[in-house]
């Protein structure tokens, strides 16, 4: 018998407290709340995203399987569909907004030594990029995209260090990447890495002012003038290390300094890159370091996030049984089963109470590696 604290509580127990109870006094999120407080609301829609919960009801009667439990896992309100959808939709977003950048700023205090960083910098260093989601224009008429097609972008700024997002903008797909950075707000000292796509000439002089660097990769066709040459080591697949200046008038009225161009030789690839800067100081061969370091996150080398994310839809109510993926109870796998087969959907998933709906509830303290965790996905999959 587990005498201990529930796999989900231990988890649970990391985050602080004390500053989301701040963020809920300081937009009063639990005025004249009787029974189901945000507290209660945060670790309901934890435990769904961490078991991978597909609708609201999902989520009533993954937890009410075990109602015993929920006061050792923190939750003390009535768990139900009406409750969390009503509190979805009453509380202040901004208490989860502001408390998701306390946990970004714990989280990168724990990679602030990675080992699996290899470029030594003691500043911050972020990779901006977006991209694209496709959404249905009759679904969603206000993402407008293309005449018969809607979409959104993402643009997220990306802590190297461990991978950590601190900006996320959702925009319409007719906005384009470099408009993000009049919303950016540049932290001096830091490097930003980013593609051609975001090459503006005047909003990388506002960078410049506010004492921010940046590392981007240049266009073919960038008319300038060199000042300056450092000799190279080409070894290591430097070309050149120039100081040069913008030659075009209007190009030069908005970025009236010095630039520094490096030119390098990737041989994985066996192209040519040149990347732009307006820092002096680092040697060339770690401005070249920090872009592939921007490939190594998950940002391909044509300049696209690559890392792999599910799509998940809106928690939402479902009917009792749904098909695709929902909770199902044990006595209806066979029948979900035989529906599939028939063709019923192309992909179901049957989350027995054995197998998933108790596993952060009851189970004992073990944790599995990543191949037993595949295998048991692999398992409950047909």
């Amino acid at each position: 018998m587990n005498t201990g604290q529930t796999i989900f509580s231990q988890i649970m127990s990391f985050i602080p407290k004390y500053e989301f109870d701040k963020r809920v006094i300081k937009y009063k999120g639990n005025y004249r709340i009787r029974q189901f407080s945000c507290w209660d609301q945060f670790l309901c829609m934890s435990f769904a995203q961490l078991t991978y919960r597909e609708s609201l009801r999902d989520i009533e009667v993954c937890l009410n399987a075990q109602p015993n439990k929920l006061y050792h896992m923190g939750i003390k309100g009535n768990v139900t569909r009406t409750n969390i959808a009503h509190a979805n939709w009453k509380r202040d977003w901004r208490i989860y907004a502001e408390f998701a950048q306390v946990l970004i700023s714990h989280a990168r205090k724990l990679y602030h030594d990675d080992p699996e960083f290899i470029v030594d910098l003691d500043s911050t260093v972020y990779a901006l990029d977006a991209t694209t989601i496709d959404l249905c224009l009759s679904l969603f008429p206000w993402a407008k995209f293309r005449k018969n097609k809607g979409a959104v972008k993402l643009h997220t700024l990306l802590d190297i260090h461990g991978s950590i997002p601190v900006f996320i903008e959702i925009t319409t797909g007719l906005v384009h990447d470099v408009n993000i950075l009049d919303v950016l707000i540049p932290e001096p000292g830091s490097f930003y890495i980013m593609d051609r796509a975001y090459l503006d000439y005047q909003r990388l002089y506002r960078i410049k002012e506010n004492l921010g660097y940046f590392i981007i990769h240049a266009k073919k066709n960038m008319k300038f003038y060199r000042t300056q040459s450092k000799k190279v080591d080409k070894s290591t697949g430097l070309r050149c290390d120039q100081v040069i200046r913008l030659s075009v008038y209007k190009s030069l009225k908005c970025y009236p300094d010095k630039l520094r161009r490096v030119k390098y030789h990737d041989r994985e690839t066996d192209k040519i890159l040149v990347f732009l800067t307006n820092n002096f100081d680092i040697p060339a061969l770690t401005v070249a370091e920090l872009y592939r370091n921007r490939w190594r996150v998950g940002v391909s080398k044509e300049g696209r996030m690559i890392q792999p994310v599910e799509v998940r839809s809106r928690l939402k109510d479902s009917r009792p049984c749904s098909l695709g993926g929902a909770v199902a109870r044990e006595q209806d796998g066979e029948a979900l089963r035989q529906h599939s087969l028939k063709g019923g959907c192309a992909m179901l998933q049957v989350v027995t109470c054995s197998e998933r709906r108790c596993s952060l509830v009851t189970r004992k303290i073990r944790w599995p590696s990543l191949s037993i965790c595949v295998r048991r996905q692999q398992e409950v999959a047909i």
